[in-house]
C-alpha cells in the first residue's frame, strides 16, 4: 500500500510539473499574440498580394477599387487615429464602419467594402491603437478588445453624431469582434449599431488559448489552458477572463452575419456556431472549409451571395 502511494505521489508531482511547465511556455506563446511588434513585423514581411482584395493587400480605396475616399481623424481616448471615410450612392441611412483585427489593416475590409459600396452604402474604415496612423497604447500590448473599444466608440459617434439617425452595420473581422464586443457591452452608444457581420469572429480569448494548446501537441491540452490562463492576467496586466463576448452578440437584437471556416489554426469555429445555434432567427451564417479570414478566397461568389442575403434584409427593415 505505501509504495503504491509512493507511485501515485510521484505521478501526481510528475503531472503537475508538466501542467506547470507546459502551462507557462503557453502563457508566454499567448502573451506573444497580445504583444505589440512581433505579429505586425510578420505581416510586413510577407510577399504583398497584387488583388485588392486578398489579405495583405496594400493600398488606397481609390487605386485598390478605383472608389472616391476621404481621408479623415477620428479623436480616440489616446488622440487622433486616421480613418479612410467612401461615400455610398445609396440613402444616408445605409452607413458602415469596418474594424479589423489583430495587426490588421484598413486593407483587410476591402472585400467587404466592395459589396457594401455595390450596395450603395457609406463605409468608414477606421485604425484604432497600435495601429499604423494610431496611437500607440502606453502598455505596448493588444488588449483582445479590452482596451481598443473606446477607440470604435469614436469612429460610432464619428460616423452617427445623431443618436436618432438610424443605426449603423459594423463589419468585424478576428479581433475586431472582440472589440466590438466589449463596445456593445460597455459603451452608452451601443445602441446606435443596428446589425453586425462577423468574419472569422474572436469571441473568446480563453478559446484561442485551448486552440493554442492543442496546436502545441502533447496531452491534457485542456489542463495546459486552464494553467496559461491563470498565469496570463499577472503577466499581461489584462483580465483576460472578461475578454469572452459571445454573450454579448448572442442577445445582440438586431441582425447578424457570421462568416467562418472550420479548417481556421487560429480562431476554433465552435464558439461561431455556438452562437449561431443561440441567436436563431435574424441570423444569416456562412460556413465554409477555409482557414482564417479565407471564406471569402475559397469561394467569392458564394460569400457574395450571402452578404448579399444579409444586406438584402437590412434594406428591407
Amino acid at each position: 500500500m505505501r509504495v503504491a502511494l509512493f507511485v501515485l505521489s510521484l505521478v501526481a508531482f510528475a503531472l503537475a510539473g508538466y501542467l506547470a511547465i507546459t502551462g507557462w511556455f503557453l502563457s508566454k506563446t499567448a502573451a506573444g499574440i497580445l504583444t505589440v511588434g512581433p505579429l505586425a513585423a510578420a505581416v510586413a514581411q510577407a510577399d504583398r498580394p497584387a488583388d485588392p482584395l486578398a489579405i495583405g493587400y496594400r493600398g488606397t480605396p481609390d487605386t485598390a477599387l478605383g472608389l472616391t475616399y476621404q481621408p479623415v481623424a477620428i479623436e480616440t481616448p489616446l488622440g487622433p487615429a486616421e480613418a479612410w471615410l467612401v461615400p455610398g450612392t445609396g440613402p444616408a441611412s445605409r452607413r458602415a464602419i469596418y474594424v479589423h483585427g489583430i495587426a490588421g489593416t484598413r486593407e483587410n475590409g476591402f472585400r467587404h467594402l466592395s459589396m457594401l459600396h455595390e450596395a450603395g452604402w457609406t463605409v468608414l474604415l477606421v485604425t484604432y491603437r497600435n495601429d499604423d496612423g494610431a496611437p500607440a497604447a502606453p502598455d505596448g500590448r493588444y488588449g483582445f478588445g479590452l482596451t481598443e473599444w473606446p477607440d470604435v466608440e469614436a469612429a460610432v459617434a464619428y460616423l452617427a453624431p445623431d443618436p436618432k439617425d438610424p443605426g449603423l452595420l459594423v463589419v468585424a473581422e478576428s479581433m475586431g469582434a472582440a472589440v466590438l464586443g466589449q463596445f456593445l457591452a460597455k459603451s452608452p452608444l451601443a445602441d446606435r449599431v443596428a446589425a453586425v457581420a462577423l468574419d472569422s469572429p474572436a469571441l473568446s480569448f480563453s478559446a484561442v488559448t485551448r486552440q493554442l494548446a492543442k496546436a502545441g501537441g502533447g496531452v491534457l491540452s485542456g489542463a495546459k489552458a486552464w494553467v496559461a490562463s491563470q498565469i496570463l492576467p499577472g503577466t499581461t496586466g489584462l483580465p483576460l477572463a472578461e475578454a469572452e463576448v459571445a454573450a454579448t452578440f448572442a442577445t445582440f437584437p438586431g441582425p447578424l452575419f457570421i462568416a467562418h471556416g472550420d479548417a481556421d489554426r487560429i480562431i476554433p469555429i465552435a464558439p461561431s456556431k455556438m452562437l449561431a445555434d443561440t441567436r436563431g432567427s435574424e441570423t444569416v451564417t456562412h460556413w465554409t472549409n477555409a482557414d482564417h479570414l479565407g471564406s471569402f478566397a475559397e469561394d467569392p461568389s458564394a460569400y457574395r451571395a450571402a452578404f448579399g442575403t444579409f444586406l438584402d434584409g437590412l434594406a428591407s427593415q
